[in-house]
């Protein structure tokens, strides 16, 4: 199909984080954002909320890199198992007995996700991963299918939505142990994220951040730019050589950080120095609150800290501009409850405050069916460590004016690049040992990549082309209720047996919302037909008035469905054992609002696309929309109030012959919205016996593991059987795991699982 080209206002990109944002905006392609150190790529990260109209999740390979990216690990959102993923439905037969791989089979079977998890990923338009260059090709592959399946869409990569891929592939590479590199040299040319076969027939653009924020000095920057693309000369090395001291100088140098090569090294350097010091060592403990595991701790729970010790900030000041991330200080006096630096270079006398780091997760907001973030867990302590020392790997992210780089065991590609590059300019650079040519090297393979994706003169053309593809399926998308269809018919076959449900009303509820998608079929069907007609021959006056005619149509339509889908929630919240069909129904409910939000927001898009603006209203249409749900549910208030009564039950009461049994109360009880715990407390039992109940109510599939416990426990407990023999017991299991998990949770995630071979459950 050719287009015309009155239709389309030229897109001028300014610089490189324009056009990043314009691709993001106005496009669905996925983007690898790349950079030197010191380019802006965090920064980007920080402000996207701001420039984006699209709903986005940020996850990162580790729990630090998440936290300091505001985001969670890949394998917490997309619940994935330890180990290596191989791109096929079932494991090759030599892979079945080991517990090391799985497929998407086992994915699905043994690692479902559950409602919520769903309706996450179901609601989001932009999936960004930062230190991309950590993401190996068949971690990138497990997300694929991970979105593909839970959006119900195994036509598009990622499910159909755009992913946006930040970091450097110049510094820290994935991680690849043992025999791994050998099994995925089966699928995949190298382990770098870009070998993935979900980008095999969806490219991205790449984008490289060109201006240089850290270094102004270019004779710096010229050596920094050839060690990175492997052209390092003599003169190169004899410039930095030049920057060499002796053992007996370095000591003398105050206020100066040391960066090396291994953990060893930097520990025993903080701990050997601390331990010089005369003055006596006082002890500040971290509070930690709710669910923040130790793998994601900023900082160390307990600090040692003497007067006189070197500290470095490792995070910037959230409350002004007294520090940023890597500053140095020295402690200049200590209390109980207070700690006072003298900053470094400046001298200033600083008292610290403590920091909050949260770790959260991605929900979708029950009031208005939108992504939301909830804190499930915090750490407070002072933002400080011990910083003669530190490995060039943690260094990552980090600024300095002055530091001794010490690489003579350096044992990565780019490892010396990295630690060079933490330095502003080659005045604050000391050598603790000279540079060996032999131990500098970047990934030949990475530079030829970047050579081959790294086209910035090519990025007006592409953008255009690929804001032409993005209106026309995105307007095909927005204007097509299939999918909600196949979803409501799904939801009936799936809950054709609950009780009560046929009822509620003359014709069931179900019935209704699909016959009024239904009847649409045709006039919708010409309606996109007109657009793409509209499009294609460059009117866009009448493109425009179509589709806010359409868009008022069509939204009224979805305001209609979704009311009566919100009453029929609220009715069989009145009921009993019903909670599995009402969970069914709240993933309909993200559905129809997701549907409702890309209706609503199409003329604005389109506008901006055409006319190579930024889309505008965008806030206030969300705002308007939550206003509408809102006086929705309030109406729907006054007709059935909330459930907010709980059922008891009688303490000390025999049991009749036709009374519930004890088991089923347990089940009521926990329906009822309340933790194990609480139903302990409230029926005088055990927790014990309360997780027992549960796990019987799990054999029987009356509820999911999941209503009571949460999907990592269940992942470790499921984990830990896989590396168990053949037959074991429920005590063996439980000495596996170090008494970490109750019996009733073990024999709950036992049943889960489906173990049939257990010899006894003690």
């Amino acid at each position: 199909m050719t287009h015309t080209r009155g239709a389309w206002e030229e897109q001028t990109v300014t610089d490189r984080i324009d056009a990043a944002i314009k691709f993001i905006n106005t496009t669905n392609s996925h983007i690898f954002l790349t950079g030197k150190a010191g380019t802006g790529k965090t920064t980007f990260l920080k402000n996207l909320a701001r420039k984006t109209h699209k709903a986005f999740v940020v996850i990162a390979p580790t729990g630090i890199a998440a936290l300091n990216a505001g985001g969670v690990t890949i394998h917490s959102q997309f619940l994935l198992p330890r180990g290596t993923f191989l791109p096929e439905r079932y494991l090759p037969q030599d892979f079945q007995d080991n517990g090391g791989y799985f497929s998407t089979d086992m994915l699905g079977r043994k690692h479902p996700l559950n409602s919520d998890r769903k309706q996450v990923l179901r609601s989001i338009d932009l999936l960004v991963i930062d230190e991309v260059s950590m993401l190996r090709a068949d971690v990138l592959d497990a997300i694929d299918y991970r979105l593909k399946a839970a959006r119900g869409n195994f036509y598009q990569s990622f499910g159909g939505i755009q992913v946006l891929f930040i970091g450097d592939l110049y510094q820290l590479p994935p991680v690849v142990k043992g025999e791994e590199a050998k099994v995925l040299g089966r699928y995949y040319a190298s382990p770098w994220f870009y070998e993935a076969r979900a980008l095999h027939h969806a490219p991205f653009i790449y984008i490289e951040l060109d201006k240089i924020f850290r270094q102004q000095d270019n004779t710096f920057i010229n050596i920094l730019n050839n060690l990175r693309h492997n052209i390092i000369t003599e003169s190169d090395i004899e410039e930095l050589n030049q920057h060499y001291h002796p053992a007996e100088a370095i000591k003398n140098i105050k206020e100066v950080i040391t960066l090396t090569t291994h953990n060893y090294k930097a520990d025993e350097l903080n701990k050997n120095t601390l331990q010089e010091l005369k003055s006596p060592s006082r002890y500040y403990n971290a509070i930690i609150n709710g669910d923040f595991p130790e793998s994601i701790y900023p900082v160390l729970p307990q600090i040692e800290l003497k007067e006189g010790a070197q500290v470095m900030f490792i995070k910037n000041d959230s409350e002004g501009n007294a520090y940023v991330n890597g500053k140095l200080a020295t402690v200049k006096t200590l209390t109980t409850d207070s700690i006072t630096v003298t900053m470094a270079e400046t001298h200033e006398t600083y008292t610290l405050r403590k920091e909050t780091w949260e770790n959260k997760k991605y929900t979708i907001n029950s009031n208005t069916r939108e992504l939301d973030e909830e804190v499930i867990g915090s750490f407070v302590q002072y933002p400080i460590k011990l910083a003669w020392a530190i490995t060039v790997h943690k260094s990552q992210g980090l600024t300095f004016d002055r530091a001794i780089i010490d690489v003579d065991q350096a044992f990565a590609d780019g490892q010396v690049y990295v630690a060079l590059s933490r330095l502003r300019s080659l005045d604050g650079l000391v050598l603790r040992t000279k540079i060996n040519p032999r131990v500098i090297g970047t990934n030949k393979t990475i530079v030829a990549f970047s050579e081959q994706y790294n086209n910035p003169a090519n990025l007006p053309a592409e953008l255009k082309a690929r804001q032409q593809d993005f209106i026309f399926e995105v307007l095909s998308k927005t204007f097509d209720f299939e999918s909600l269809i196949k979803e409501i018919q799904f939801l009936r076959k799936g809950h054709s047996d609950t009780p009560g449900i046929e009822n509620l009303s003359t014709k069931p509820v179900l019935v209704q919302l699909e016959e009024s998608l239904a009847q649409e079929k045709e006039t919708t069907a010409k309606f996109k037909r007109q657009l793409d007609n509209l499009l294609h021959h460059g009117d866009q006056t009448t493109l425009l008035e179509r589709i806010e005619k359409g868009s008022a149509y069509y939204k009224n339509l979805l305001y209609q469905n979704l009311n009566m889908l919100l009453y029929h929630i609220a009715e069989m919240k009145q009921r009993k054992r019903v909670k599995t069909y009402v969970n069914s129904l709240n993933d309909l409910d993200q559905l129809i609002s997701k549907k409702l939000e890309a209706v609503d927001k199409i003329a604005s898009l389109t506008v901006a696309i055409l006319q190579g603006k930024d889309p505008e209203d965008l806030e206030k249409l969300a705002e308007e929309r939550a206003a509408a749900r809102l006086r929705m549910l309030k109406e729907i208030e006054k007709t059935i109030p909330p459930v907010i009564s709980k059922p008891k039950a009688k303490k000390g009461a025999r049991k009749k012959k036709d009374d519930k049994s004890t088991y089923d109360i347990t089940l009521e009880l926990l329906n009822a919205g309340m933790t194990i715990p609480q139903i302990a407390h409230e029926r005088g039992l055990t927790e014990g016996t309360i997780q027992t109940h549960l796990a019987k109510a799990v054999d029987a599939g009356r509820i999911s593991i999941f209503s009571f416990m949460t999907e990592d426990r269940v992942e470790q407990i499921v984990q830990a059987m896989e590396e168990m023999p053949e037959e074991f017991s429920s005590k063996e299991l439980f000495d596996k795991l170090d008494g970490k998990f109750s019996y009733g949770e073990l024999r709950a995630a036992m049943v889960h699982a489906g173990k049939k071979s257990i010899r006894k459950m003690e």
